[in-house]
């Protein structure tokens, strides 16, 4: 499979899914080792990679042992050969741990901008954790994440998790992400530089990895008022003391009232 383009690998795999049904027809009783080993004989390397992975993809991997595999009450020596239906380990839990080694901490902020946008991009795990604690700032979820990036529930928080474990088992701290987004004097100032310019509280929230009520307060000067860099001005609404009062003192009354 490893030749085929993206396209291909995902042609392939949908012509598997009948395929993938259909062992799992037999393996649940439909039939014996026999029929599935001819089911296996008419397939050549590359469609069975692919089969491999479609029927990794119809097991959820947070569901309980028991529930996935209770169904396999005995063996052919009259033993219990998986976990009972109580057993509430996930099919996850029984997968091998991944290696403790981490992925280069260096952060593509190209790639992470395109990230938190939404937009399809692959991203390391350092360039993920960043972008994650940039949508945390911008007042986002995990379950957001998943929305925007059209994943299953529970992918972000997954991934994070998983990260999670391997950052102890390294003997590293992982980064923190939740907190308010920390700016420097350069950045204080391009940002109140690019609102004056016309540009809008959400545009710079997504460039700055913030939400548009902190790019608020910035622009306004209620946070960072050490920094430089324009200030926005308060709008300034009509009031009663802005209206013209008039009267038979007024001049010109008599002519308007004619």
């Amino acid at each position: 499979m490893s030749v085929l383009s993206p396209e291909q690998r995902g042609d392939l795999a949908e012509q598997m899914l009948p395929v993938a049904a259909h062992l799992a027809v037999l393996v649940h009783g439909d039939g014996g080792p026999e029929d599935v080993r001819e089911v296996l004989d008419g397939l050549d390397a590359g469609q069975k990679d692919a089969l491999l992975v479609v029927l990794a993809g119809l097991v959820d991997p947070e569901q309980p042992v028991g529930k996935a595999l209770g169904w396999l009450d005995f063996n052919e020596h009259g033993s219990m050969v998986v976990p009972s239906w109580s057993e509430h380990s996930s099919v996850r839990d029984l997968a091998p741990e991944p290696a403790d080694t981490l992925d280069d901490d260096y952060v593509d902020e190209v790639a992470v901008q395109r990230f938190v946008r939404g937009l399809p991009v692959d991203v390391t795990d350092a360039e993920f954790l960043t972008a994650v604690q940039h949508c945390v700032a911008m007042g986002m979820t995990l379950a957001d994440l998943d929305q925007l990036h059209g994943w299953r529930r529970k992918t972000a928080e997954t991934w994070v998790n998983r990260l999670k474990k391997r950052y102890q088992r390294s003997g590293r701290q992982f980064p923190k992400l939740s907190g308010v987004r920390k700016f420097t004097e350069d950045e204080v100032i391009a940002i109140r530089e690019r609102s004056a310019e016309g540009a809008t509280d959400l545009e710079l929230a997504m460039s700055f990895g913030t939400n548009a009520g902190t790019i608020g307060g910035v622009c306004r000067g209620r946070t960072y008022p050490q920094y430089g860099g324009p200030i926005r001005q308060p709008k300034v609404k009509p009031g009663r003391n802005s209206r013209t009062v008039w009267s038979e003192s007024t001049p010109g009354f008599l002519e308007k009232a004619s």
